[in-house]
């Protein structure tokens, strides 16, 4: 048991259980993890903290909590944990404190305890990708007749260098640092599934000019692409913990 978690069931012992989130940065870089809670459900860690190269870090939180992490890049954080960054920033501060990601960001996304007692849980790049992350739950494996029972979700692949023109985001030198989805870019009803286009049946990426959902699933099939990809991108496990990797 990691001391996170330890202290977590220290603390509600005879109120709730814990869960524990273990993120690894197999990014090759420092990355700044942001989190938040759905309305009306705090973040772990106030909300961020930084995840060195290499470097993993265990939060908890109760097991009725629902959110979404998300890393951020090309952070500069000054010793008050101010600062902005290249993607992902949550109103240039290190701990975002209720805030959300500026998208494009690649999100990783929980409903604890939800619909018969199984936590629900996915990679969406619904509105874009920064960099990769998955998803796997600790010590439980594959349900042999269900791969979203326990299966790993998420993105390992790069995806900003092939990012179709006009949904790529540079930063300051220059550099590709996200892909917008074709939503995000363009924020249109087709592109973002509403008015008429706002059914499974009606909204259909491959009638999409530019077709961000296509590219982000091919390239990555185990994470959402786009607002109706519910069939093939959303986990259920139960009794587990949950690795996050950032790739």
């Amino acid at each position: 048991m990691s001391q996170s978690l330890a202290l977590c069931l220290l603390a509600l012992i005879g109120s709730a259980l814990c869960k524990e989130f273990i993120f690894v940065n197999n990014h090759g870089q420092t990355i700044w993890v942001g989190a938040l809670g759905n309305s009306g459900l705090q973040p772990p860690a106030n909300g961020g903290f930084t995840l060195g190269a290499g470097a993993q870090v265990s939060v908890s939180t109760d097991d009725s909590w629902a959110g979404r992490f998300w890393g951020r890049t090309g952070c500069s954080f000054d010793g008050s944990g101010i600062g902005p960054c290249d993607t992902g920033d949550c109103g240039n501060k290190l701990e975002c404190a209720g805030a959300g990601g500026v998208p494009p960001v690649s999100l990783a996304e929980f409903t604890l305890t939800g619909w018969g007692g199984q936590d629900f849980y996915d990679v969406s790049l619904v509105d874009g990708y920064n960099i990769g992350v998955q998803i796997q739950p600790v010590n439980k494996g594959v349900d042999p007749n269900n791969p979203y029972g326990c299966g790993v979700a998420g993105c390992t692949a790069s995806l900003n260098p092939g990012c179709p023109e006009g949904l790529k985001v540079y930063n300051g030198a220059g550099q590709v640092v996200a892909c917008k989805s074709s939503c995000l870019a363009y924020n249109t009803d087709q592109y973002c599934c509403r008015g008429s286009y706002g059914t499974p049946q009606t909204c259909n990426p491959n009638d999409w000019p530019v077709n961000s959902a296509s590219y982000f699933k091919q390239n990555c099939p185990a994470a959402y692409s786009y607002a109706y990809d519910d069939t093939t991108s959303t986990y259920t496990c139960t009794d587990t913990a949950y690795r996050i990797i950032f790739w």
